[in-house]
């Protein structure tokens, strides 16, 4: 093997060994690990601000340790960098959605459904949808949220018993008592949907 082509294999080696040994942000998200996601992410960013992908993950990681200012910061500048990365959409709801920002939160998960109408974040945003509705008092809304939230994911005990309760708000009590009774088939011990269920049956014996 002539001497120019040990030089390029080495060059190769050492580039594979260099990146094989750089920390993973992603990685470290995926394992629960979003204290160093965050910190691998800045030192990410520090060498270059643009980095997409940097932003996109310590605004996942910020959201889960409850940081949502600064995972505002983060998802912003994101923006800033791709308009209509679905990602960043998706967490800039998220986060004004803790946040409190309802109508904010409202407009960037209509956004991702737009953008996105199967993305893989698609049932938690309906999810979050449904919730802001009952924050509104939009009861009917969050009914249609929630009903397409558990369309995407039907195993999901905690939504059916938050789509019960959108529908006894909204004085669909037949359709709550559908709702809870799901719910309590996935979940017999889940104490929520227990109590609304004898609380709809109450009404409806009243009837």
């Amino acid at each position: 093997m002539n001497r120019s082509i040990l030089s390029v294999l080495m060059v190769c080696f050492s580039l594979a060994l260099v990146h094989a040994q750089r920390p993973d942000a992603l990685q470290a998200f995926r394992d629960g690990e979003y204290e160093r996601s965050v910190s691998i992410c800045r030192d990410e960013i520090a060498v270059n601000p643009n980095n997409l992908e940097s932003h996109v993950v310590i605004s996942w990681s910020l959201i889960r340790l409850g940081r949502f200012n600064e995972a505002l910061s983060y998802a912003q500048s994101g923006r800033r960098i791709s308009r209509y990365d679905i990602r960043i959409t998706e967490s800039l709801g998220e986060i004004n959605y803790f946040l409190g920002q309802n109508n904010e939160a409202l407009g960037f998960f209509q956004e991702y459904i737009n953008l996105a109408p199967e993305g893989a974040r698609v049932d938690t945003v309906y999810y979050y949808m449904g919730e802001i509705y009952m924050r509104l008092g939009r009861f009917h809304h969050a009914d249609v949220a929630l009903s397409t939230a558990v369309h995407w994911v039907p195993g999901n005990a905690l939504w059916w018993t938050r789509l019960a309760y959108a529908r006894e708000n909204a004085r669909d009590l037949l359709g709550a008592v559908a709702a809870y009774e799901r719910a309590l088939s996935l979940n017999p011990q889940l104490n929520d949907a227990r109590r609304g269920l004898e609380r709809v049956r109450q009404v409806l014996a009243q009837q």
